[in-house]
């Protein structure tokens, strides 16, 4: 789906599109993205005290799959309350699938931890590597919402499968790790309702105005995306079940969220910026046929189904040799690599010309690199640094890192206003991914001592 929602925003009205301009197509994307990764926060703490990982992935999958649903309905208005279903179905299944999984292995195998890490990411992408081909042809070739509709069914496809496997988990994640009490269960439930009440009364109120604009969605996301991380961290420091130890650790995973929400500001421009620049700079003629632009999203799973096993073996050989931030510093320089790629390809096609698609693909190939390092490895730390009965919830942390930097980079595209993001956009990408990597190796020794990993 997300191969096809910005190009579906930016197809004008005639065609069956949203018409928006590129920067407000990013930032619908942006603030998507952003929401996602904000929701694995509750989701986690729904997993963790209420219904146990296994129960809350499965109900994540049920709220994807209606989400896809209203998504194929072709009315236009049906997009976003399938954005939002997709968004919080998903923060039920992002952490509570990485708490399943660390499940299975002891707190110290961490050499084993990361490899599994790495396999569970490879079996991600084989889906991935399909889903833009399919969604593709039928979204750009046929009609965007029969594309969504293709990711409904993809989604059912996972449930049923699931739930055929759960059987093998035995009594892991059946049950929550610290079940909430009763009071604290309603004390939840009043305070999300009432902030509920209070975004669609602004929003309502803002529509019947007239006034409503998307990067008005923004301005409530952008806020969230750094009070939420903040507050959750400063509860999780004065939670008595914590020793000494644990918020060692705690304090100093800090640096490494902060890191990774720059790496996810940088990553998630995938599926924006250089999706733009696969439709409207790239040479997509192949055989006198031109290839859906959403197809290219495919590569970066192509080549994380190439790497993740690679890595998966390199981890485990280097053991404990090769620490978290050394791995985080190794992705960073992958996608500094890949930005450069961009500028250079984005220079060439300055003018209105179209350059070959082997720009885009080594591009693409570099980010793969980039998130195999990233992804996997910054889960698994996540559940080893994470106190116990806290390792959904530390997820659901990792994760919000994802929603600072989806908000950060949905904004990011306003830069380069309503065009192709130019050379010196790709440029300040690739200097903020170096900055970051070098940062990483020349502390790198200081926070592995403290994290443990």
């Amino acid at each position: 789906m997300t191969a096809l929602l910005v190009l579906y925003a930016t197809e004008d009205t005639a065609q069956g599109g949203l018409g928006m301009s590129a920067g407000d197509a990013a930032v619908l994307f942006g603030a998507y993205m952003a929401t996602v990764f904000l929701s694995s926060l509750p989701g986690g703490w729904i997993g963790d005290r209420i219904l146990g990982a296994r129960r809350a992935v499965l109900y994540g999958g049920v709220l994807i799959a209606l989400g896809h649903v209203s998504m194929a309905v072709p009315v236009t208005g049906s997009v976003y309350p399938g954005l939002l279903l997709i968004a919080g179905g998903t923060g039920l299944l992002k952490p509570n699938m990485a708490g399943l999984l660390s499940a299975f292995y002891d707190r110290k195998d961490r050499a084993g931890r990361d490899a599994g890490f790495a396999i569970f990411y490879m079996s991600v992408q084989v889906s991935a590597l399909i889903a833009p081909i399919v969604v593709g042809a039928l979204g750009e070739g046929v009609n965007w919402h029969l594309g969504f509709g293709a990711a409904a069914v993809g989604m059912g496809l996972g449930l049923l499968q699931y739930v055929r496997g759960a059987r093998h988990f035995g009594a892991v994640g059946r049950e929550p790790e610290r079940a909430a009490t009763s009071a604290e269960r309603g004390r939840v439930l009043r305070v999300a309702l009432g902030a509920a009440a209070l975004v669609v009364l602004g929003f309502g109120t803002d529509a019947a105005l007239g006034t409503f604009r998307l990067p008005h969605v923004m301005a409530l996301i952008g806020p969230l995306c750094v009070a939420a991380p903040a507050i959750c961290f400063w509860r999780l420091l004065r939670n008595p079940a914590l020793n000494v130890l644990d918020r060692v650790r705690v304090r100093t995973y800090v640096w490494l969220f902060l890191v990774s929400a720059v790496f996810w500001a940088l990553f998630l421009q995938a599926g924006s910026s250089f999706a733009l620049f696969a439709k409207h700079a790239t040479d997509r003629e192949v055989f006198g046929r031109t290839v859906p632009a959403s197809w290219f999203q495919s590569a970066i799973p192509l080549f994380v189904l190439v790497f993740a096993p690679l890595l998966a073996w390199l981890w485990t050989r280097a053991g404990d040799r090769l620490p978290t931030a050394a791995k985080y510093a190794v992705g960073m320089g992958a996608v500094a690599a890949s930005y450069v790629v961009m500028a250079s390809a984005a220079t060439l096609a300055d003018g209105g010309a179209r350059v070959s698609p082997l720009w885009l693909l080594l591009a693409f190939l570099l980010l793969a690199a980039g998130e195999v390092s990233f992804g996997p490895v910054g889960m698994s730390a996540s559940t080893a640094i994470a106190p116990a009965t806290f390792v959904n919830q530390m997820v659901g942390l990792f994760w919000l890192s994802g929603a600072l930097g989806g908000g950060i980079g949905g904004n990011a595209l306003k830069v380069s206003g309503d065009r192709v993001p130019g050379p010196g956009f790709f440029l300040g990408m690739a200097a903020a991914a170096l900055l970051t990597g070098a940062a990483l190796l020349f502390w790198r020794r200081a926070l592995t001592r403290r994290l443990g990993v």
